[in-house]
């Protein structure tokens, strides 16, 4: 089991940045592809921004590119979203996920086993 836990969010102008924060905890041993997804009011939770752990690489949703980074710190059982120039649209409610590493698709929340319970990011115009 992995215990997924999300922090950094909160209510931030047009233009500003927030981070993300992902603490794994429990079975950390092991090795996992990490993503990011969003939740809007009435819509379905969608992709933000995946890291692959055989790689390295990294994914992100179209919309979000070129704004958006997700790193890891390895010591620290950490994943980040860095989160530049947001805009309302951001507005959502933002989950950290864990999933097999062996696992080649990473934009689908199938992908993905563990589950962080989520935090509120709000962009104001």
């Amino acid at each position: 089991q992995v215990q997924l836990v999300e922090s950094g969010g909160g209510l931030v102008q047009a233009g500003g940045s927030l981070r993300l924060s992902c603490a794994a905890s429990g079975r950390t041993s092991s090795s996992y592809n990490m993503g990011w997804f969003r939740q809007a009011p009435g819509k379905e939770r969608e992709f933000v921004a995946a890291l692959r752990w055989s790689g390295g690489n990294t994914y992100y949703k179209d919309s979000v590119k070129g704004r958006f980074t997700i790193s890891s710190d390895s010591a620290e059982n950490t994943v980040y979203l860095q989160m530049d120039s947001l805009k309302p649209e951001d507005t959502a409610v933002y989950y950290c996920a864990a999933g097999p590493f062996y696992y080649t698709s990473y934009a689908q929340m199938s992908d993905y086993t563990y589950w962080g319970q989520g935090t509120q990011v709000t962009v104001s115009s």
